[in-house]
């Protein structure tokens, strides 16, 4: 759709079509549906963010609670939602060999236990390998750099899904 129809949508189809843009948080694009009409993909994709970045850190620590464990058990029960599952199986996170499985889970559990959300990652510019260099290398971060580096990845994930979404729009240039 063209922002054009975006802008016509009912509270109601704007939440499901757009609610899960910042995973499990339809919250965030019912907020922003009251800042229409967007000029663009882009002004929508930053109402978004300008929202996420007035949050309070707990509120930030929240969106990034309800990601789910990259490779964990709602990958392997098919209870992830439809993108998270598309985004882990475009950056091969479903073809892990049992060690990789097993070092994935055990870097989750680490991280997990020290920053107190999941492991937050934009999957579709990645690759496996690249996803566990990163938890690895992120485990050393402070936490208030890591939250800010995992609100990022939202934000990209965000950029990613509009785009799937959003038709852009076309250039007036000839």
């Amino acid at each position: 759709m063209d922002i054009g129809s975006v802008n016509y949508l009912p509270y109601e189809d704007f939440v499901d079509v757009f609610g899960n843009v910042v995973e499990k948080c339809p919250l965030i694009t019912a907020a922003v549906w009251s800042r229409r009409p967007f000029s663009s993909l882009a002004d929508l994709e930053a109402s978004i963010n300008d929202f996420i970045d007035a949050l309070p850190e707990s509120g930030k620590e929240g969106i990034l609670r309800v990601h789910p464990d990259l490779t964990g058990r709602d990958l392997q029960s098919g209870t992830l939602t439809r993108e998270s599952r598309e985004e882990q199986v475009q950056a091969g996170l479903d073809t892990l060999t049992t060690a990789e499985v097993s070092r994935m889970a055990r870097l989750n559990t680490e991280y997990k236990d020290h920053f107190g959300f999941p492991f937050v990652i934009c999957a579709r510019m990645n690759n496996k390998a690249t996803i566990l260099r990163q938890l690895e290398e992120r485990l050393r971060n402070e936490r208030t750099i890591e939250r800010a580096c995992a609100i990022d990845e939202v934000k990209k994930i965000c950029h990613l899904r509009l785009q799937g979404l959003v038709v852009p729009e076309k250039s007036n240039k000839l």
